[in-house]
């Protein structure tokens, strides 16, 4: 018997949701929709909910807006039927029960980040503990303490005891041989770049080694330091070194796959740094395709540094993609449809309504509050007695008769400067919500169990 999924709507969205469902193909359940008496879905809350629906529920699982407030928790118990949040727009919904239906699962990943701290030697121990807690906070799994060549390092002993007193696994980098053994005395795991030449260093220490060619670009070192380390009972991570765009690129990434066939069940490290940091452009995209390159090859350590401005959140990044290669992967799947976190500038489907949608639900306005909606052909604008569209902001200024009040003013000033930039990058726009820029920026926590406060314009208003 096939699964009853009961969907809450309002008013304004009934319509177009049932119009929805019956045009999508295969649905794996028997729908039904209850308007539950609210004009938009979104405000619907828990006390309407469990005032307005009867019991016993006639339905295996219910279904709420994904922008509605309510402890979804407390409303399975209270009302006997698992609740469920769908998705924010209505046009998301035949993605939503396709094979995800049931969500993503992006907690798992398989790739350990190593995020260094490049100038360590001449900071301060505080200092490198705050930075430290800054990149584990943003997903890092161990912290590398890198040291500058020429540079004297007094403090090495006293960071790496302060940073993996703070619960991080340590790596200490180094040309010195002798930096990497006080490194290793005062608790570091992991040491780099360590080659045949001195691999002793790992054997007096018991610290795993990275090991690298001891001639850049020269794999065979490489394998007679992996096959040294395996008779001595070490077990290495092996990096055969990531080389910028013009300067060894394709061949560097041959030689990863060429380490991989050698050795199938080795541990290797990439340094994604000298492609993120060594090219100027965005580095989501750089990224991804490098950790694409990594879960193909099963490479499941990932050397990361942030030094310029346009990488500031690599590490965000880098946590971000991993978890969605190794669900792609699991699920023998491109990595197309586990969500937006990826898409920074550019949305999938960045109109959430079309044209005629919009005209659908601004002909059932009856109230003088503005709505904002973003489709193809630019933003809309409509309450009871206007609907109108433009593909600027300040085109719609003189037409919305509220130049005589400031705190209404500003809000919509905001509101469609937000949804221009949304329109004219292809980006999906929500009135009152902040766009979506994935993982390139943090998302502000919300309280889905509550509504939201109201905003200072119209507290303003109010007074």
């Amino acid at each position: 018997m096939a699964e009853r999924i009961l969907f809450l709507t309002g008013h304004l969205a009934r319509q177009r949701l049932e119009k929805i469902l019956a045009a999508t193909d295969a649905l794996p359940f028997v729908w039904s929709v209850v308007d539950v008496g609210v004009k938009v879905a979104a405000l619907m809350t828990e006390a309407i909910i469990l005032r307005r629906l009867p019991r016993p529920l006639d339905a295996d699982r219910v279904m709420v807006p994904g922008r509605c407030r309510a402890d979804l928790d407390r409303l399975s118990a209270e009302l006997g039927v698992p609740f469920f949040r769908g998705p924010d727009e209505l046009q998301d919904l035949p993605g939503f029960f396709g094979r995800h239906g049931r969500g993503v699962d992006l907690s798992r990943h398989d790739m350990r980040i190593f995020a260094e701290i490049v100038d360590a030697s001449v900071l301060n121990v505080d200092a490198i503990v705050a930075r430290a807690m800054t990149m584990r906070a943003a997903g890092a799994d161990v912290i590398d303490i890198g040291c500058l060549p020429d540079t004297p390092f007094p403090h090495l002993e006293d960071a790496v005891r302060a940073v993996g007193a703070t619960g991080c696994d340590v790596s200490v980098d180094s040309a010195d041989l002798e930096e990497l053994r006080r490194g290793a005395k005062a608790g570091a795991r992991f040491l780099l770049s360590l080659t045949e030449a001195n691999l002793d260093v790992a054997d007096e220490t018991g610290v795993t080694p990275i090991l690298i060619p001891a001639r850049h670009g020269e794999l065979d070192s490489l394998l007679r330091a992996a096959d040294s380390a395996d008779k001595r009972g070490i077990s290495p991570i092996l990096d055969p070194v990531l080389d910028p765009i013009h300067f060894g690129f394709a061949g560097s990434l041959g030689r990863y796959a060429e380490l991989r066939r050698c050795l199938p069940t080795a541990e290797i490290l990439m340094g994604t740094g000298n492609l993120t940091e060594l090219t100027e452009v965005d580095s989501l995209g750089v990224t991804a395709a490098l950790l694409g390159i990594c879960s193909e090859l099963f490479i499941r350590n990932l050397l990361v540094v942030q030094v310029s401005p346009h990488t500031r959140r690599t590490v965000q990044e880098h946590d971000a993609i991993r978890r969605l290669m190794f669900a792609a992967r699991n699920d023998a799947s491109l990595p197309k449809g586990y969500g937006s976190t990826l898409l920074a500038l550019h949305d999938q489907k960045p109109f959430a309504s079309s044209p005629g949608d919009i005209a659908e639900l601004a002909a059932q306005v009856r109230d003088a509050n503005f709505r904002i909606e973003v489709a193809e052909d630019g933003i809309h604008v409509f309450n009871r007695k206007l609907h109108r569209v433009a593909q600027s902001a300040m085109a719609l200024f003189g037409e919305l008769g509220v130049e005589h009040d400031g705190p209404h003013a500003f809000y919509l000033g905001t509101e469609l400067m937000k949804a221009e930039i949304a329109w004219r990058l292809g980006k999906r726009y929500a009135q009152d919500s902040p766009l979506d820029w994935g993982c390139a920026a943090d998302r502000p926590n919300e309280d889905l169990t509550r509504l939201a406060e109201p905003g200072l314009t119209l507290r303003a208003k109010e007074r």
